[in-house]
């Protein structure tokens, strides 16, 4: 189901302050809609379509970032582990001749696939399938030999039936204001949050004793992994760069989180904030001095065409406890030998 698409996260969102009254006029006529659906399915009038192998959906509630993309990536990577050969849907936000179904291929340009997918692709080596049907790219990827599928954001695709369905929240944001869009962030109502057989709340990489995880909530960190030169050279950790300053580079769904990484770091953050999803160029790169880049894995697939000397990726790995994934096993079957 399409949803308000807006041009950047609106301040009221989170900051406490009064939704405009267009918001709150419109509203309404969101939650009409997602009620709607919602019970067109739970009544069989609309019927999920099977995949044919198991299903995990990875989502949120709320739109915008909160940390899928590591957590799909651990999922694939334990998943892998167990003895399955997971393959991942998703629609490919963001991208060109968004009705056209793809297979991610290495080199692709992000504007053909969308900039997570090719992340995932690239940092996984999983198959990729990204079609805005996603029980149609999952019942792609079981033809082509994969036999789980992991869905990238899709708790609101019910067109796909799946066996296990996650949670995903960021532990400074939560759930904004509680409100449906465009008065708030959400896209279904909270009660939706206890039909997940799993929750994370993304805690990012400082351990936050603030943001502890609550009851029936499993705590995810992001542990920084070697720095990655866009062009040519070795791996440096991030401390190599501890009492520099660099330009910043973030187009992510909270940047902030990013620059407060590095900050923490001893780094000193030059912060050149981009919209989630934006397509680089190399005049986005002008900064006007010649310092250290840093950006996110999302933003450096994007950027490889044009990149420069000093440019590096800042990759991040989610880590959960072992009782979470034991709890993610518990709920598929076995794989077959």
């Amino acid at each position: 189901m399409s949803r308000p698409r807006l041009p950047q996260t609106p301040a009221w969102w989170f900051d406490g302050s009064t939704p405009p009254l267009w918001a709150r006029a419109v509203a309404p006529l969101y939650a009409g809609a997602v009620a709607l659906r919602w019970l067109a399915y739970r009544r069989g009038l609309l019927r999920p379509r099977q995949a044919g192998v198991p299903v995990v959906v990875v989502g949120n509630l709320i739109a915008g970032g909160s940390g899928k993309t590591p957590l799909v990536l651990a999922v694939v990577e334990r998943l892998r582990a167990a003895g399955w050969t997971p393959g991942v849907a998703s629609r490919g936000y963001g991208r060109e001749d968004a009705a056209t179904p793809r297979w991610v291929e290495a080199g692709m340009d992000a504007s053909l696939c969308g900039d997570e997918p090719l992340l995932i692709s690239h940092a996984s080596g999983a198959k990729v399938r990204v079609d805005r049907d996603r029980a149609a790219a999952a019942v792609a990827l079981a033809a082509a030999g994969c036999d789980i599928v992991v869905c990238d954001d899709g708790l609101q695709h019910y067109r796909l039936a799946r066996d296990v369905e996650i949670e995903v929240q960021d532990a400074r944001r939560r759930y904004g204001n509680g409100l449906l869009l465009p008065a708030g962030p959400l896209r279904e109502p909270l009660e939706r949050a206890a039909d997940c057989a799993l929750r994370v709340l993304n805690l990012g990489v400082a351990a936050d004793d603030a943001a502890a995880a609550c009851a029936g909530e499993w705590p995810m960190r992001l542990g920084i992994g070697e720095l990655r030169p866009l062009v040519g050279g070795r791996g440096l950790p991030l401390a190599a760069f501890a009492g520099q300053r660099v330009h910043a580079v973030a187009g992510i769904g909270e940047p902030e989180r990013f620059f407060s990484m590095l900050r923490d770091a001893g780094i000193g953050v030059v912060p050149h904030a981009f919209p989630d999803h934006h397509v680089y160029t190399p005049a986005d790169f002008e900064f006007g001095s010649q310092l250290p880049v840093l950006m996110t894995e999302k933003d450096a697939v994007k950027c490889m065409a044009f990149a420069q000397p000093g440019w590096h990726a800042v990759p991040v790995a989610a880590q959960l406890p072992e009782a979470f994934w034991q709890a993610l096993l518990e709920r598929l079957p076995q794989p077959l030998p």
